[in-house]
């Protein structure tokens, strides 16, 4: 068989014809099925190509000894661990090129671990009781497609055989798909906006991308962030233009926005070129009205849609976050810059506008300033943060770090 290999996760003790099935739907698509099996307690009711003896040992357990008191708290994550050892060596070597589960809520959890485990790009297809809710616990910042097995994965019926079989058409497609997830000869530059800040993100990107260069634009919702960073330590991005940091006083606030206690950092550890700016610094994102917390009652608040609401930070809280956005950037080994717009960090913070508070800015400069290392230059410009000519300026300053960079 020359085609690709697909791992198959799977408990063979509940999921035996299932897993069976599967295999058969890769194979008559012209690809190799591995099965691995991740049960624990009961018989296997299929053939396994990894058993769950392996996987146990490769998670630091032996099954034997897993066996002699067995519980969901021990076993999951011996099982989760071994299995995400055993896969990412062998996505790492080249002997497997996709991967496809299927699963209720424990089989969902542990196949989805093994998952994000896995480098953006490799074809990842979950089959889940669980797909038709909320799937951010299980695919969080990776790739992960999830497919809505709409009846429980209790046996083969006309339902079941379907959807098993579009979800190996799925893998198995992915799978031989040619184009791959490669870094070019410049690097990659990724941006962060949101919708207040996007006039300005593009304009940068128009100015990467005439200069020669390959732009990733993220949602700075949280997981855009986080992805983001991923993608750095993943070699994927190979500079940031950090046009909207909203992620970091979302995170301290416990807002919708939040990016995560680790955001800011990576690029700096890596020594990763980078422009930051304050997109939306000063606002914090809820739901509706309702749900903003009691402590903030009293404050402009601007729908920004049926579904979500922001309000802005003042002078106290804005200084608190230049703190904290020093204390992240510590990490920063070489030499970056910090451009900031001081007439405004997002369309609702021009002078007119509900947010417009130069003060409370002003407090937060004072903080950044006072706390970043001396190797991030501060650039403070009077105009606000869609200006062509800002955005222009953020955009050319980071090809400056980069073409540096390369001649160092």
């Amino acid at each position: 068989m020359s085609g690709k290999t697909v791992v198959v996760l799977a408990t063979l003790d509940t999921k035996g014809p299932e897993a069976q099935y599967l295999r058969e739907q890769i194979e008559v698509l012209g690809d190799r099925a591995l099965v691995v099996d991740t049960g624990v307690v009961g018989t296997a009711a299929a053939r396994a190509d990894v058993t769950r003896q392996q996987v146990a040992e490769a998670g630091g357990m032996s099954l034997d000894e897993m066996l002699k008191n067995p519980s969901r708290e021990v076993a999951a994550p011996v099982m989760a661990a071994g299995a995400t050892k055993i896969v990412s060596e062998l996505v790492a070597g080249g002997k497997a090129h996709g991967i496809v589960a299927m699963g209720g809520t424990q089989g969902t959890t542990l196949s989805t671990a093994v998952m994000r485990f896995l480098p953006y790009g490799v074809p990842k297809v979950m089959v889940s009781t669980m797909a038709s809710g909320n799937v951010a616990p299980w695919v969080d910042i990776k790739d992960i497609t999830m497919m809505f097995s709409v009846t429980d994965i209790m046996g083969l019926n006309p339902v079941t055989r379907k959807v098993l079989a579009n979800a190996a058409g799925a893998v198995c497609g992915m799978a031989n798909v040619d184009v791959q997830l490669e870094r070019g000869e410049r690097p990659a530059v990724a941006i962060t906006t949101v919708g207040i800040t996007t006039t300005g993100a593009m304009k940068a990107a128009e100015v990467l991308e005439e200069a020669g260069y390959e732009t990733l634009t993220f949602h700075a919702i949280g997981p855009g962030g986080r992805a983001m960073e991923q993608m750095m330590r993943e070699g994927i991005i190979g500079a940031v233009l950090d046009y909207s940091t909203i992620e970091v006083s979302n995170e301290m606030h416990d807002a919708l926005l939040a990016g995560g206690p680790d955001r800011l950092t990576t690029a700096g550890k890596m020594g990763i070129p980078q422009v930051l700016c304050p997109g939306a610094l000063e606002v914090l994102v809820f739901n509706e009205p309702e749900t903003v917390p009691e402590k903030y009652q009293g404050r402009t608040l601007v729908r920004h849609s049926p579904q979500i609401t922001d309000l802005r930070l003042n002078e106290e809280e804005m200084a608190a976050v230049g703190k904290e956005m020093a204390r992240r950037l510590q990490h920063t080994m070489d030499e970056a810059v910090f451009l900031i717009p001081t007439a405004g960090y997002d369309s609702y913070a021009v002078a007119g506008g509900a947010f417009y508070d130069p003060a409370a800015d002003a407090a937060f400069v004072a903080e950044l300033r006072a706390g970043l290392p001396k190797n991030i230059r501060v650039i403070e410009r009077d105009t606000h943060i869609d200006d062509p000519a800002f955005a222009t300026e953020a955009a050319e300053l980071l090809l400056s770090l980069i073409e540096g960079r390369q001649q160092d």
